[in-house]
This record gives structure tokens, sequence and C-alpha cells, in this order.
């Protein structure tokens, strides 16, 4: 009766420490690194085995019966990783050096080490086999239960008679009983652990799903945002439409009807002035349908581009022509450089180019109340990965009424202007500066601004070599 009552001891005081366990794990080591929680759980198979051994039954000064085979077996069960077992074994067994050196403790150790092994050799056949959860846990208790007895015969001092005949019929059924009883026991730790683990994760899964939505909800309320302006911008871009066509549209109709009817009898001079008017707004009108369809071709992806070869050394002169008159009539001073270094010969769209510089250029006179307009072309080197790369630049500077810094990314854009109040003051759908920065983009080049406002603005349109 010894046996049992200390054996039924051990297995309380085991399951103590491992509900004592259940709760530091649920509080401390949950989220643990892995490596963290396997030292934990060696540290804790082995404390729990010296627990055994220090209330286990003494049949004599030297000689002790206890559980302490138990932690192996449900490590065996519930963490089969062979090192792990095969340091808890030999652990549990130089605890027993605690209690004194002798006979007795020496064949203790050699019994746990060598169940420590057989466990690591079970876990093999844990982690491989089918078999359910319960079918393994009756296998392994059998084995290390049976394994247990023959080491005691072996190598224990207890005569082998007195051992088997008076001590093994009461110590091997009262292990395999309490040890299954001690496994259900853990399985429902277990159990409840599992279902901790699965209700933290599914926390931190609603947790991230929620972050997700609501990075979301911030994209689309972005995106909402974006989609309202960009109607708004639409709004103000049709309005400077409206008025950018009725001007010329009625210019045309009213100066062609007085032609027609002729009434006053119009000298030749002022026919002369009226035609002149008129084919100013159908150029102004033609312009502005340009414009249009550019950008839309642009959009639409079916702008072609034609790369052939550019005379740079024309440009000056071309562009002085269309220029110079207008410049002069504003009382600006029109300057064009070429610097040394540019080649003659560049390979690019020559349509596409002198339109870029023709809206950069128009733009320039038509902000620019006094002061100078000028045109720059030089060439530049600057690094693009690791080698540098060579680029023809055109500088289009002004000493016009600039350009506000938080605009100088808007202006790029289609429908956008950086006051859009500025179409009726000056003139023009706004269109320019995204058209030519499309057509710089489709030419393999960009478009650059420096400006500050009231003092002047500086468009750079880089194209490689």
């Amino acid at each position: 009766m010894e046996y049992l009552k200390i054996f039924s001891i051990n297995t309380a005081l085991l399951i103590t420490v491992a509900y004592m366990a259940n709760l530091i794990y649920k509080h401390m080591i949950t989220h643990a690194p892995e490596p963290v929680k396997q030292v934990s759980w060696v540290v804790l198979s082995i404390f729990a085995g010296w627990i055994t051994i220090f209330f286990g039954y003494r049949l004599d000064e030297h000689v002790i019966f206890d559980l302490r085979f138990l932690p192996l077996i449900i490590s065996t069960i519930a963490f089969p990783q062979p090192f792990s077992l095969i340091i808890i074994g030999v652990g549990i067994g130089l605890s027993r050096l605690v209690f004194g050196m002798n006979e007795a403790a020496v064949a203790g150790v050699l019994n746990l080490s060598i169940l420590g092994f057989v466990c690591a050799g079970l876990s093999f056949w844990v982690r491989r086999t089918p078999a359910t959860i319960m079918v393994k846990g009756l296998i392994v208790i059998m084995a290390v239960n049976l394994m247990n007895a023959v080491n005691i015969t072996v190598f224990g001092v207890i005569p082998d008679q007195e051992y088997i005949t008076k001590i093994l019929p009461v110590t091997l059924p009262a292990g395999l009983v309490l040890s299954m009883l001690f496994a259900v026991i853990i399985r429902d730790f277990q159990l409840d652990l599992q279902r901790t683990v699965q209700v933290v994760r599914a926390n931190e899964l609603l947790s991230a799903q929620a972050e997700e939505l609501h990075k979301n909800k911030i994209v689309l309320e972005e995106r909402a945002k974006q989609l309202m302006m960009a109607s708004q911008f639409k709004s103000e871009f049709l309005a400077n439409m409206s008025h950018e066509l009725r001007t010329p549209l009625n210019s045309i109709i009213n100066l062609s009807q007085i032609i027609e009817d002729n009434d006053e009898g119009l000298s030749r001079e002022e026919i002369t002035e009226y035609g002149a008017i008129i084919h100013r707004s159908g150029g102004d009108l033609l312009s502005l349908i340009n414009d249009i369809l550019d950008l839309s071709k642009v959009e639409a992806g079916k702008l072609d581009v034609v790369h052939e070869e550019l005379n740079v050394s024309e440009i000056p002169e071309m562009l002085a022509l269309q220029f110079t008159v207008a410049a002069k009539q504003k009382g600006l001073d029109f300057n064009i450089t070429l610097s040394e270094d540019v080649p003659h010969v560049i390979h690019s769209d020559p349509q596409r180019v002198q339109q870029i510089l023709r809206n950069l250029l128009s733009n320039a006179l038509k902000f620019t109340v006094d002061g100078f307009v000028s045109l720059n072309i030089r060439v530049v080197e600057k690094p693009e990965g690791p080698a540098q790369r060579r680029w023809v630049v055109f500088d289009v500077q002004d000493s016009g009424i600039g350009i506000a810094a938080d605009k100088h990314t808007v202006i790029f854009e289609a429908f956008q202007q950086a006051d859009s109040s500025i179409s009726r003051k000056y003139g023009g759908t706004g269109l320019g500066l995204s058209i030519s920065s499309d057509l710089a983009k489709l030419l393999g080049g960009y478009i650059t601004l420096s400006s500050k406002e009231g003092q002047g603005s500086l468009f750079s349109l880089y194209l490689p070599l």
C-alpha cells in the first residue's frame, strides 16, 4: 500500500506542477520564440522528475521508488524531439544524485538515461505514425513502464527475486494506471492550451484584417477625394473651354455676318481687318482643338512618335521666326543660345520636339509682363545606374509671374492649373504642360521645373542623346 500511496502523491504533485506550468505558459511564454519554449519544457520536465524523487517512497536508506519517468512519457507524446528527450532523461537521472551518491543513485542515473534514449527512439515513431493520440499514448506508456521494470531488474540494487515477486506486481500496474490517468489530465491541459493558442491566433488575424480594412478605407477615401477633385477640375476645365470656344466663335460669327450683310458699305481696309480677326480666331480654335485631340491620343496610348534625324542647329532659327515678333510686341527681350558642344543632329521626333518647345515658349511669353524670355540649348551628363548618360537640354526661362512650390506637380496634370482664374486673365485651357510632359516621356525624356512665385520660371526639357 505504501507504493500506491507514494505513487498517488507523485501523480498529484505532477498534476499541480502541470497546472502551474500551464498558467505560466499562458501568461508568459505563449509569445516567446520557439527555442525559449523548448528550453522551458526541458527545465520543467527535469524539475517535475526531481519533485517525484523528493517525495518518493524510501525502501531503505538508499533505494527510492517513484514515478520520475512520467515527465519523459508526457514529453514523448506532447513534444517528440529526440535531443530534448535525451536531455530530459539524463537530467532527471542526474537529479537523483542530489539525494546522495551511492550505488542506487548511480543505477537511477543509468536507468533514466536509458529511458531517455528509448523515448528518443519512440519519438521518431510518434511523429511518423498515422495512429491516434490515444494509441500513441498507450504504446509509449507501456514501453516506458516495461523498460523501467527491466532496468531496475538488471541494474538495481534490490535482489531480483525480491523485486520480481514482491515489488514489481504492485509498482508496474500502479505505474501503468497512474501514467494513463496523468496522460489523460495532461491531454486535457494540452487541448485547453491549443484552444488558447487558436484564440490568440484568431485575435491576431482579426486584428490584422481590421488594420488592413482600415488601410483600404483610407485608400478608398483618398481615391474618392481624388475623383472628386478630378471632377471639380474637369468642371473648371469645361467652364474655361466654354470661354475659350465662345470668344473666337463669336468673333468669327459676328464679323462674318457683318461682312456678309455689308449694309453700311464697309471699306476695303475694314474688310481686311475683319478678315484678319476671323483668321486669328480660326487659328485659335484650331490650336485649341489640336490640344484636345493630342491629349485624347496620349491618354488612349495612340499618339505615335517617329524617331528620325532632328537638326538641332535649325531649331533657334525656326523658333526665332515664330516668337521674336510676339516678344517685341510685349516689350520683352527674347534670346536663344546654342552651346558649342551640342551635336548638330540627334534622333528624335522633330514635330513633337518643336510642339513641346512652342508650348513652353508660348506659356513663358503669356505669363511674362516685362523682362525677358530665353531659350538655352546645352548638353549635360547625369548618372543613370552605374553609368553616366548624356542629355540635350532645352532651358526655357522667363521673368514672369512664377509658380508656387506646392503647384509644381499639379500644373503637369490634365485639367489642373496653378490658379483656376489664370485662364480668365491670360487665356488658354491649361492643357499645354500636360501634353508637353506626356510627349517628353514618349520621346524618352522628361521636363523639370524650377520656379518661385513672383520670380519667374525655368522649364527644362531633357532628351536623351
